[in-house]
């Protein structure tokens, strides 16, 4: 499931402290565009300052010119020209700022969210090992998702705080013994929100993780769909994903009732008693004296003024937590460290002959088990060097530490006489070709398959690689021939002809060194004859490191490596190994066996 098991215990709240490190650490994202974020922050300020004024001009209106009989038809005219000016005018503003902002904010997150995909592209395989599918792509769409949202929670606030330190600021200057009184609700706000907060941030923590199991759910349905349907779980898959998406509902629906209680309804109480607090006190004046009827109207739009923007803080405040804790999610992505072993780089470093030397290397993947315990064994240019021994002994281990995929623990590894870690990783893939027993397609053309996408690659050299591995039999067939689509996963391609495309882009980049991890287990007998005698051709030449599951295929071997539990128990070639009797020779027979009874079925 998902990288470090989410289970209740980590369901928490998330200290103030904490959520304002996150949110400065992501507001680093901004840089590249802080110059449209500080166009957009001076223009609400500009607008706070218009709403300020307009309630005044309507005060001044009523009690200087209606209460003293002195309003003509062209004051009157003036001040609907000026209110309505204003009003214009802050429109005009808004829609810049707008643009501004969510112009930046759209930019921000197009870069955190290739940012993110790169990082996931530089993690190391061992990440891969522990993290399922579901769970990095929450992080690169749900949580991005999320984090646009929250730049526009971040405008929301500023524009609130803003409107409420004018609004208050424009109290003050009319009356401000009343204002004061407006300061008695403060206390009650920031009890309120404190709740909300360490409330909802714990329920935003668990809706992130079962939001990203929904994803873990779905993403291995789709995946194994030809097993859930062979074995008949379609069931007890739609059983789970019900039990997950439940508590996923359950989740929200918790968020839901908080918001409910705590966020408008609040606001609107609290507005409502500071209208008859404010009605109340001026009416007490009235009875001292006389109260100007304008000073009323502009105090009553400057408490709405005032709470509106509370309003909108608070309803986003559910915003504003969902974006930490995206945030979150996403830096933890940013700060893994779980890469692929690193290079000391020596620039001018070539491969040359190919020569390939393990010198007593001890390997484990979880640096407590070793999987490898002291393998030595040199593969001299041009030779092959094929790796047997059955599931778990250490073949597929030796191919990922000679790939740069982990680092191992103990020992060295030589190509050329130098150690593998001195090569540009550049040069490594480069000139290690990789041929893996489940080959992967990417959705575009044959010809896309075989390039990927390195335009450096001409179609007479696809053409040739495809030939030189006998793949040009069935392409030739096809529609479109090297530009016939392929689609996800090379849906309609059987595994042999997948697995002579996967020969094709290994081919086609001539490298020196050749691996192939059973890469005709695969393959049915008859496309194995056919391409047999191309993987003899690419083997010319080239220094080759084969993991056999087929003994048949590697009777030619220079050397035959035998594994159990991380050690090699014995080596030779065929011949010498069917001599000596021993593991080997009990795997030959054994296949031979099997092939005898299958031939006679």
């Amino acid at each position: 499931m998902e990288n470090n098991v989410e289970d209740e215990s980590q369901y928490r709240s998330i200290p103030i402290k904490e959520q304002m490190v996150t949110l400065k650490r992501i507001l680093k994202f901004i840089k590249p565009y802080i110059k449209q974020f500080a166009a957009a922050i001076f223009l609400v300020i500009f607008l706070a300052v218009v709403n300020a004024v307009q309630p005044r001009i309507i005060q001044t209106f009523i009690d200087d010119y209606l209460a003293t009989g002195t309003a003509t038809r062209s004051t009157a005219v003036m001040f609907g020209a000026i209110y309505f000016g204003l009003t214009l005018v802050k429109a005009i503003v808004t829609f810049f700022e707008l643009y501004l902002f969510n112009t930046a904010s759209e930019k921000t997150i197009q870069n955190v969210r290739n940012q993110l995909f790169a990082k996931v592209h530089r993690l190391g395989m061992k990440f891969f090992d522990n993290t399922s599918t579901g769970w990095i792509v929450t992080r690169v769409t749900n949580d991005t998702e999320a984090l646009k949202d929250f730049w526009n929670v971040l405008l929301n606030i500023v524009q609130s705080l803003l409107s409420i330190l004018t609004t208050f600021g424009a109290m003050l200057l009319l009356d401000w013994k009343v204002s004061l009184w407006i300061l008695a609700f403060v206390p009650i706000l920031i009890v309120v929100t404190r709740f909300y907060q360490v409330y909802s941030s714990k329920t935003y923590s668990e809706m992130k993780s079962k939001n990203s199991m929904l994803n873990t759910q779905l993403a291995e349905s789709i995946n194994g769909m030809p097993i859930i349907q062979q074995f008949r779980q379609e069931k007890r898959m739609i059983n789970e994903f019900e039990e997950v998406n439940d508590s996923y509902f359950q989740s929200n629906f918790s968020m839901t009732r908080i918001n409910a209680i705590l966020l408008s309804p609040i606001i609107n109480l609290l507005y409502t008693i500071a209208i008859v607090a404010i009605l109340g006190l001026f009416g007490y004046d009235a009875l001292q004296g006389s109260v100007e009827i304008g000073v009323i109207y502009a105090f009553t739009s400057y408490v709405n003024l005032f709470f509106q923007p509370l309003t909108r803080l608070m309803d986003n405040l559910s915003l504003f937590q969902d974006g930490v804790i995206s945030s979150s999610r996403i830096l933890n992505v940013m700060d893994d460290e779980t890469y692929n072993p690193q290079q000391e780089d020596t620039q001018d470093l070539k491969i040359s002959d190919a020569k390939i030397e393990f010198k007593d290397v001890t390997f484990s993947y979880d640096d407590e088990h070793d999987v490898l315990k002291n393998i030595s064994f040199i593969v001299n240019p041009g030779e092959t060097v094929a790796l047997v021994g059955h599931t778990g002994s250490g073949k597929s281990s030796i191919i990922n530490i000679l790939s740069r995929f982990y680092e191992f623990q103990e020992g060295e590894i030589l190509i050329d006489d130098q150690s593998i870690k001195k090569y540009p990783m550049e040069e490594l893939r480069n000139e290690i070709g990789l041929v893996l027993q489940d080959s992967f397609m990417f959705y575009g053309t044959i010809k896309d398959n075989i390039r990927l996408l390195d335009d450096s690659i001409t179609d007479e050299e696809i053409i040739r690689a495809a030939q030189f591995v006998q793949a040009d039999r069935f392409i030739e067939k096809l529609p479109g021939k090297y530009d016939h689509k392929v689609v996800e996963r090379g849906a309609g391609f059987s595994s042999g002809e997948k697995q002579l495309l996967s020969f094709a882009s290994t081919i086609v980049k001539d490298p020196k060194i050749l691996i192939l991890d059973e890469a005709t287990a695969n393959i049915d007998t008859e496309t194995e004859v056919l391409i047999q005698e191309g993987l003899n051709r690419m083997r010319e030449g080239r220094t080759t490191l084969a993991i056999a599951h087929r003994l048949s295929t590697i009777r030619d071997a220079d050397q035959i490596l035998v594994l159990e539990d991380g050690e090699i128990v014995e080596r030779g070639t065929h011949e010498e190994l069917i001599k000596l009797g021993g593991r080997y020779s009990e795997m030959y027979e054994l296949q031979n066996l099997g092939y005898t009874r299958s031939s006679h079925k």
